[in-house]
């Protein structure tokens, strides 16, 4: 990476936008620019795409729309030393993708035996529910990572989409000015 390319992508990451390959070209925006402009995902299929929405959305009201699938999808099909991801932060053992598919399956495979759907198709109140018992390891047959630590893992990259943003910081009502260093060592 030249440079000037390192300049734009550093400006970039601290505005909250990542780059998304449109066509043939890298292109700088946010998760939510990418899910609005429909940018086609890398990595996962439309079934994992459609389970980590509504698991985002269950989450995290508005991840859905701040692009969380676009966002999982763009930082699995990164080197894993770049990844932003929880599961990076938690030690998660690369390749992401495998960890993420693994999850997802795992969610879709246990409501699949309780209620005979996919996560996805269910209700919102069916939703909440499945979460609370997946958050509290309290489904039956559960088969994939822990389901305590898929919903530490997913939530958190849901909060992290929706609120570690510009439009984040505003709707908490907290000034977002990465340009203040602070004055004193604590």
């Amino acid at each position: 990476m030249n440079d000037i390319e390192r300049r734009a992508f550093v400006k970039g990451a601290a505005i909250g936008t990542l780059a998304f390959t449109v066509g043939a070209a890298d292109v700088m925006l946010t998760p939510r620019q990418a899910r609005a402009q429909n940018v086609p995902l890398r990595t996962l299929t439309a079934d994992q795409a459609a389970t980590l929405d509504a698991v985002g959305e269950t989450l995290v009201p508005g991840a859905k729309d701040a692009g969380i699938t676009n966002f999982v999808d763009q930082q699995i099909s990164i080197p894993p030393e770049q990844a932003l991801l929880q599961a990076r932060i938690l030690n998660v053992r690369p390749p992401f993708a495998n960890f993420y598919r693994a999850m997802l399956g795992a969610i879709d495979g246990a409501s699949n035996k309780a209620k005979g759907h996919k996560f996805a198709e269910l209700s919102p109140a069916e939703q909440h529910d499945f979460i609370n018992l997946m958050r509290q390891n309290k489904i039956e047959g559960w088969q994939g990572p822990p389901g305590p630590f898929v919903y530490t893992v997913l939530r958190s990259d849901a909060v992290d989409v929706v609120y570690s943003t510009m439009e984040g910081y505003a709707a908490l009502g907290i000034p977002y000015m990465p340009h203040i260093a602070p004055t004193k060592k604590w």
